[in-house]
């Protein structure tokens, strides 16, 4: 159930940071970081929507986890994007808790599946 939670959210921040590279493209004429941060920030859903049909959960695991070390490759490149002045504080703080949350999300999914697949407890 979490995974879809995941999805839900995953899905409504790419979609923010779509718009957050167009703005960025537009209005502040920036190309490399708003490339950058539409990668990462888009692949933490791609990832999650990967493991939904992963082919083990050892596969599963490996997509989750690569899509929590997305989320903290897009946590930088926000923090980056608000100290150079592309993005206000506000902007920063609203898309940094969206982004955090998924990561709460993707590290207790992660350490659940974990266990399962270890069969060890943490």
């Amino acid at each position: 159930m979490k995974e879809n939670i995941a999805k839900e959210k995953a899905l409504d921040f790419s979609v923010r940071i779509v718009n957050l590279q167009k703005y960025l493209r537009r209005e502040k004429k920036e190309f490399t970081l708003s490339d950058q941060i539409m990668r990462s920030g888009t692949a933490i859903g791609a990832n999650i929507a990967e493991a939904e049909f992963a082919f083990s959960e050892r596969d599963m695991l490996s997509k989750l986890h690569i899509a929590l070390k997305e989320a903290a490759e897009t946590l930088y490149w926000l923090q980056l994007l608000c100290r150079t002045g592309f993005i206000t504080e506000k902007e920063y703080q609203s898309l940094a808790d969206e982004c955090l949350e998924l990561k709460k999300i993707l590290v207790a999914s992660t350490n659940t599946l974990s266990v399962k697949v270890s069969g060890k407890k943490i």
